[in-house]
């Protein structure tokens, strides 16, 4: 993805979104996407800093499940005496804190922990979650990119393949169930959407639905084209979820606003359905990458969802790979 290489400060800037809003609001700490640009230490050492510090903040929703903000993508949990079940890892720097919001939860031992995909962000812990006793469970794609050396171009960032330990211990291609603490537990693939290895997690009796990557509450979403994201697998994902909603429904994003609902979600999903068509409309009268963002296809949301490090002007380079 050379042809990405204009968009260097938004790159650079791009995951510091991976730590929880309430992280900046309490601490501060975040440099800005200017400020991470001029660093010389890569992105993801600048994201591990800010994970190391971040406080964990923890909503509590329903039946025994809640969410910690904070290291990463947003993290749920669902307690109770099969364990505590965790659906992604965070940042392993964050362990101290992720250790103290588990803590306060109850004295439930780990025992397990599902990958929604393989981004450092929501799998980088998985090796200390392991050793403190989860069995990891994800989509076979995630085992995949977590076992070989790994290239995210719009990251400038080659990850290494993780041990041993913090790969998947159980796999599946398409549909996974779990019944544990008196919750049926669902997993489901997408197809490529975020990435080629996106699932959601939902939880049948409370009513509660993980979506992680696949939505992005009220910031414009990153598309990892490196590892087989769509945006048109983006949307269909958040078509697929509408479907399997209503208004009852708790939903999670991965990033952003962790807490949502199934109208944020509909906002979401007409915000890229919008942006594709009118940057494809350009694409197909010829213009050039360039010459489409000086269009401004997205001006329409930028005042709602281009306020974060994900800026219009990347988005819509993401969008237009993918048209």
């Amino acid at each position: 993805m050379a042809h990405l290489k204009e968009a260097t400060l938004s790159r650079r800037g791009f995951c510091l979104c991976c730590i929880g809003g309430a992280t900046f609001a309490a601490t501060g700490l975040w440099p800005t996407p200017r400020q991470a640009f001029a660093e010389a230490r890569g992105l993801v050492s600048l994201i591990k800093d800010s994970a190391a510090v971040s406080p964990i903040v923890t909503h509590k929703l329903r039946n025994n499940i809640s969410v910690l903000e904070g290291s990463g993508g947003n993290i749920v949990v669902l307690t109770g005496p099969d364990g505590k079940v965790l659906i992604d890892a965070g940042i392993g720097v964050s362990r101290p804190q992720i250790t103290e919001a588990l803590a306060a939860l109850g004295g439930d031992p780990i025992t397990h922990l599902v990958n929604t995909h393989w981004h450092f962000d929501h799998a980088d812990g998985n090796e200390w979650l392991h050793s403190a006793g989860a069995k990891i469970i994800a989509q076979e794609n995630t085992r995949k990119h977590l076992s070989e050396v790994q290239r995210v171009e719009d990251w400038d960032y080659n990850f290494l393949p993780s041990s041993a330990g913090a790969l998947p211990t159980e796999v599946f291609a398409d549909e996974h169930h779990l019944k544990l603490n008196g919750a049926s537990i669902d997993l489901k693939y997408y197809g490529p959407a975020h990435t080629d290895s996106d699932i959601s997690v939902r939880f049948a009796e409370a009513d509660v639905i993980h979506l992680a990557d696949t939505y992005w509450n009220g910031i414009y979403p990153f598309i990892d084209y490196s590892t087989g994201g769509s945006i048109d697998g983006t949307i269909a994902a958040s078509e697929a979820n509408l479907a399997a909603t209503t208004d009852q429904t708790i939903i999670i994003s991965g990033h952003g606003k962790p807490v949502s609902n199934r109208a944020e979600l509909q906002e979401f999903r007409d915000m890229l359905v919008t942006i594709r068509d009118n940057v494809a409309k350009l694409k197909q009268q010829g213009k050039s990458r360039d010459e489409t963002v000086a269009a401004k296809p997205t001006a329409a949301f930028d005042a709602k969802w281009g306020q974060f490090v994900i800026d219009p002007a990347f988005f819509t380079r993401l969008v237009y790979e993918g048209v």
